[in-house]
């Protein structure tokens, strides 16, 4: 069982930046696949990034490519999402993932969907101005 455990939403101006942390409880942290999704009012929930265990290999979204930035410590139990250059079309609620049987999603960006992951957060609201 993983627990997850999000923060660093906030409101902030289109332009600006934000970084959320996601911190997981257990001991076998290191063994998951790490994901970002976000899911706006109206919306299904929409992959943002994704990083293997050992932070070598990411992956995003088309939109978030070159301005986001997913990381994650292991010693730390924790993984982060760098926004920055946010657009108005960024709000939404963001949610942390984790997944056992994720890294399928590295492969094809078919599997990018919210069933490959086990664990989820409860989210953060991240609400970006014009």
């Amino acid at each position: 069982q993983v627990q997850l455990v999000e923060s660093g939403g906030g409101l902030v101006q289109a332009g600006g930046s934000l970084r959320l942390s996601c911190v997981a409880s257990g001991r076998t942290f290191s063994s998951y696949v790490m994901g970002w999704f976000r899911q706006a009012p109206g919306k299904e929930r929409q992959f943002v990034a994704a990083i293997d265990w050992s932070g070598r290999t990411t992956a995003y979204v088309d939109s978030a490519s070159g301005r986001f930035t997913i990381s994650r410590d292991n010693a730390k139990n924790a993984v982060y999402l760098q926004m920055n250059s946010l657009k108005v079309e960024d709000t939404a609620d963001y949610y942390c993932a984790a997944g056992s049987k994720a890294s399928v999603i590295f492969s094809a960006t078919k599997h990018r969907k919210a069933d490959v992951f086990d664990y989820w957060g409860q989210g953060t609201q991240v609400t970006v101005s014009s």
